[in-house]
């Protein structure tokens, strides 16, 4: 019938969280490093507000030992450092959270002085506790500016330039405050030894050493699960591909063993009736003889189809002109619709495409054998003409037409609308062997239909590449 994620350690989150891989291997760089951002974002909710709550004990360890207003300038440098980052993570929630690799990293680089705030304010705590409080105190406080540096480092290490202008700022800060306050106390002996001072260089080094490791660890990470997830899909397309395959072969069995059923019972049955009735030759060989022409019809359809699906049709690309091709139709087809009272009508603008002669004329042929078998009264019309991408035949009848529903299931094999006028006597395979055709030598077929009013069918042809073709229907197996 016819018709028209994150790992441990790299956050909290979760596989759940990633966004969806994309479909193809060239898309892996590019997914990759807006998930790194994003695991990095998720990481950072808590990092500042350990920061945040951190401040009070250092300033009550300092209290009493420093002047207040020095306490309460660092603690409001802090606080609104810690602001600026609460600010920063909504803004990335509302307009980057869901945007792609380049929109992630834009917002990181135009963003970045967010991490070097709560660096510089941490950095600067050496000012308010070096050497001014009791040397317990100072211990705690440099345990403190540690855990501050150190806390971060899985969340920044997924993104190496934001990590090192984090830490730079943050021991750039520290070494600058320390030596600062050592220049202020006139290189008077400390209650810590030079040599302690090396302590935050050794850490500075391990934080960027430790980053690279992580982040080398996580980007690989993120490329396994990337590429599993392309090996899951290849395998998932795989199994839907088998599973619609083997319904499509049951669909074809059983379609092409209740379509042969009525001719074949009709042969035996005619064969009876002519063996008891030999007088009755004249009046039952026509009818045997249709008989034996629908079964033949049915097994050139099925043998067409099997073997452009099993890639079996050897393409020969030539130089076709439109004008003789549709005279040739014209031919074959006026008098079969002139038998059935219709009008025919041919109309060509001429020109020449490089196709398959015989599959062309196939695929038209198909088309208007059904426009002439499902057309009642009125008339066909063949025509041709020219468009700025090439030439485009249309096929156009005023026959029964097709319902909206069903103009895309009507190119599948022994597809048949149900309780449509016509279609008792069909095999539902000439739509279906058009649009092989039509995939194989790229030429694009569309279908208007309104139900009692008529179809048009409209093929472009466009100058097909014979390699190409071959392996299109080669690889229609597949």
């Amino acid at each position: 019938m016819r018709g028209g994620s994150t790992f441990a350690g790299l956050g909290n989150s979760s596989f759940a969280s990633l966004t969806p891989a994309p479909a193809t291997a060239d898309e892996a760089e590019p997914w990759v490093r807006g998930e790194l951002i994003r695991s990095l974002m998720r990481s950072a909710r808590g990092s500042h507000l350990f920061g945040a709550a951190l401040m009070p004990a250092m300033v009550s360890l300092c209290w009493g030992y420093v002047p207040t207003w020095q306490l309460a300038l660092w603690l409001l440098i802090g606080v609104t450092a810690t602001g600026c980052r609460v600010w920063g993570e909504r803004l990335y929630a509302l307009r980057f959270a869901e945007t792609d690799a380049a929109s992630q990293e834009q917002f990181v680089h135009r963003y970045r002085y967010l991490w070097s705030a709560s660096a510089f304010a941490w950095g600067l705590s050496i000012l308010i506790f070096f050497e001014r409080v009791p040397v317990v105190s100072q211990f705690m406080c440099w345990l403190m500016v540690a855990g501050v540096a150190t806390f971060p480092l899985n969340g920044l290490a997924l993104h190496p330039p934001l990590l090192q202008r984090y830490v730079n700022t943050l021991f750039i800060t520290m070494m600058a405050s320390l030596v600062l306050r050592v220049v202020q106390l006139r290189f008077v002996e400390l209650h810590f030894s030079y040599g302690f001072l090396l302590l935050p260089v050794l850490h500075w080094w391990l934080l960027l050493r430790a980053g690279r490791r992580i982040h080398e660890t996580s980007r690989n990470s993120f490329e396994l699960l990337f590429h599993n997830h392309i090996l899951i899909n290849s395998l998932t397309q795989q199994r839907q591909a088998a599973v619609s395959a083997v319904a499509m072969k049951n669909r074809f069995l059983a379609s092409a063993a209740h379509d042969m059923r009525q001719p074949v019972l009709a042969l035996s049955l005619y064969a009876d009736w002519l063996r008891n009735e030999p007088d009755l030759v004249e009046e039952i060989a026509p009818k045997i003889v249709r008989a034996t022409h629908a079964v033949n019809a049915l097994f050139d359809s099925l043998f067409d189809l099997a073997r452009i699906d099993s890639g079996q049709v050897r393409l020969h690309i030539e130089r076709v002109d439109i004008t003789q091709l549709l005279h040739d139709l014209e031919l074959q087809y006026r008098p079969v619709a002139e038998s059935k009272g219709l009008r025919f009508r041919v109309h060509s603008t001429g020109g020449a495409v490089l196709t398959d002669p015989i599959r062309v004329r196939r695929m038209i042929g198909n088309l208007l054998a059904n426009a002439i078998k499902y057309t009642a009264e009125g008339g066909v019309l063949l025509a041709s003409r020219a468009t700025p991408e090439g030439v485009r035949i249309e096929v156009w009848d005023t026959g029964i037409g097709i319902a909206r529903e069903h103009l895309r299931d009507v190119f599948l094999e022994f597809y048949k609308v149900a309780d449509h006028a016509g279609t008792s006597d069909g095999f539902g395979l000439g739509l279906a062997i058009v649009a092989r055709l039509s995939h194989a030598l790229g030429h694009p077929i569309s279908v208007r239909s309104r139900l009692g009013r008529g179809s048009v069918f409209r093929v472009a042809l466009h100058d097909a590449d014979e390699s190409q073709a071959q392996t299109r229907i080669s690889g229609s197996v597949g």
